[in-house]
């Protein structure tokens, strides 16, 4: 059983979800669709659940962080300026998934808090189910500066004792966004077997039904907006 948040019973939100595999994406694309399907999550109306990867190594990095200061703890590049909040993320080594709910749905309406905690055990179930055993940090650990993955915050997923799952979070109007990243260097499992398992432990134990999920000229349309006018431009990720 995973966590299940508060004001909420097992299958709360459950029914249908869309599920959406869009594999390895350039780094400001990837961000752009992920802004782009928030957008529309009103008109999608269901939450969608999005795999992806990178086809170069690249970092992301929190919305309020200071350009200036990334740039010194990584090699990677580009370097680009996600729209969730939270710390420095490489993604030369790693499994990539947004989680994207509508307004109406009972998960838009969770403190933050609680939300980090009901995604990050889903997550620990879906190792589990590969027979990797997890767990979740208990408390905080001393984190370096500006990096998501230097330490450890509650509920952050931890294997043998080092963090290696962490995720970020930007509720607007539109919708919930919730954008993760598993560190699969040094995990032994694949990564397809960990994708089957995050939707199957969904199903059991939300009572999720996926649907797959084909986006739309338009939504398509305006993540290349994103990504010319916004995730590709200088001075947005150098805009602090």
């Amino acid at each position: 059983m995973i966590f299940v948040p508060r004001g909420t019973t097992t299958h709360a939100g459950g029914g249908s979800w869309h599920f959406l595999d869009t594999g390895d994406g350039m780094p400001e694309w990837n961000m752009a669709l992920d802004e782009a399907l928030m957008e529309f999550a009103p008109r999608t109306g269901l939450p969608v659940l999005r795999l992806y990867g990178w086809r170069t190594p690249a970092a992301t990095f929190g919305y309020s962080q200071r350009y200036a200061e990334v740039q010194q703890l990584t090699a990677l590049r580009p370097l680009i300026r996600r729209t969730t909040g939270g710390g420095l993320v490489p993604h030369d080594h790693d499994w990539t998934y947004s989680l994207v709910f509508p307004p109406d749905h009972p998960w838009y309406r969770i403190h933050a808090r609680e939300t980090y905690h009901a995604v990050h055990d889903w997550l620990r179930g879906a190792l589990a189910r590969t027979g990797l055993p997890t767990e979740l940090a208990s408390c905080c650990q001393p984190q370096g500066p500006g990096q998501c993955f230097i330490g450890a915050e509650e509920f952050d997923v931890l294997w043998e004792g080092a963090k290696i799952a962490g995720a970020a979070q930007r509720r607007s109007r539109a919708g919930l966004l919730i954008q993760g990243s598993v560190q699969s260097g040094t995990l032994p499992i694949p990564r397809n077997q960990w994708e089957e398992a995050m939707r199957q432990v969904a199903s059991d134990a939300l009572g999720v039904q996926w649907r797959p999920l084909e986006p739309g000229h338009t939504l398509l349309l305006r993540a290349s907006e994103l990504q010319q006018a916004k995730y590709s431009q200088v001075a947005y990720n150098r805009r602090r």
